[in-house]
């Protein structure tokens, strides 16, 4: 069942929550450890990382977390000053590996993790909207034992599988972001963007994966982290057995950030920039089926929800009847109640 969750002002409130200790020092130990992956990516890269920043992030001190940035094999890697000039809280690592898979750095990331709670970007092309950062925070103090979840979508106006086929490429993309002024209001990347398949339902519903969440760094090394079994290029499956994994433990809170989410540049991913036929989803379904040794389904959990809804945000709100009908997909039980809850935005 779904659970809508209203969190006080003193709950969210992190803008002095570290004031007593220190003021943007580096050497104070933050509450938040985010682990974001990079493979060739100077074009995204400076963009991503520039979202995780307090020029961008809202509502949040900067001592509150810091930024991981690992190199994960790059033949062509930023340059050390570029990240670091963002602020005290970044610190870049250059992850020396032959892999092409990151569920080895995101672990490596972890352990060089200072925070009580854990966030991990696998893939460092998505920039994250403007309270991620404070609502992961607001959630994961809330509840003790939660793990808090973006849903995902893509820059342009289909899923970048589809949208390559037209022509769709970084130029196109270039042209797309310098539309709005995302850097001012990082919430109008909501107008230029689309659901991607694995949120494709929108707000209020099941996602398959998420491609910034948080939790605490105890339950992360409880699973074991991620699974470096996952070798396949761009890590298979790993992201959603993860997913799988914590939300199958017992006693753990899902929740869901209403009004926020991550947004995907084009980058020639091997899973999210290729032609549906050629994507990797049959390796990747085998090597999942070699490790757990049963087909992968994606986990079912009750949702707790945490955050606002900015307007640009609102036309992503889940799925009514109608909507399921359109587009040919068994309504949700919760198409109904969402659909006043539409209603009650739009008026």
């Amino acid at each position: 069942m779904a659970n809508i969750q209203a969190l006080t002002t003193d709950n969210m409130d992190l803008q002095n929550s570290n004031s007593k200790e220190s003021s943007r020092s580096p050497v104070v130990k933050p509450l938040l450890s985010i682990i974001v992956i990079l493979h060739n990516m100077r074009r995204e890269a400076p963009r991503t990382l520039y979202t995780m920043s307090d020029r961008f992030q809202q509502g949040v001190e900067a001592d509150n977390w810091e930024v991981i940035v690992i190199e994960n094999g790059s033949g062509e890697p930023m340059r050390e000053e570029d990240v670091e000039q963002l602020g005290p809280q970044f610190h870049y690592i250059q992850y020396e590996t032959r892999s092409v898979s990151p569920v080895t750095a995101i672990n490596e990331g972890a352990r060089l993790a200072r925070g009580r709670y854990l966030a991990v970007s696998i893939d460092g092309a998505r920039l994250i909207s403007p309270g991620v950062v404070r609502y992961t925070l607001a959630g994961l103090r809330a509840f003790p034992n939660a793990m808090v979840c973006t849903l995902a979508w893509h820059l342009g106006h289909k899923v970048q599988n589809q949208a390559l086929l037209e022509g769709y490429n970084q130029a196109e993309e270039d042209q797309l972001l310098n539309s709005v002024d995302w850097r001012g209001d990082g919430y109008r990347l909501f107008d230029i963007s689309c659901l991607a398949d694995s949120s494709k339902s929108g707000f209020g519903e099941q996602i398959s994966e998420s491609n910034f969440f948080g939790l605490p760094a105890t339950l992360y090394w409880q699973l074991g982290g991620f699974d470096e079994r996952f070798m396949s290029p761009g890590g298979g499956l790993a992201n959603l057995d993860f997913y799988k994994r914590v939300n199958e433990t017992p006693g753990v809170e899902l929740i869901h950030l209403l009004g926020e989410g991550t947004f995907h540049q084009f980058h020639g991913g091997v899973a999210t920039n290729v032609a549906p036929e050629d994507h990797p989803r049959d390796l990747y379904h085998s090597e999942y089926q070699a490790i757990r040794d049963v087909s992968y389904k994606p986990p079912i959990a009750p949702i707790t929800y945490v955050g606002t809804m900015p307007p640009a945000s609102r036309k992503f709100f889940a799925m009514t009847r109608d909507d399921h009908r359109r587009v040919g997909i068994k309504p949700s039980r919760y198409a109904a109640f969402f659909q006043l809850l539409k209603q009650q935005f739009r008026s």
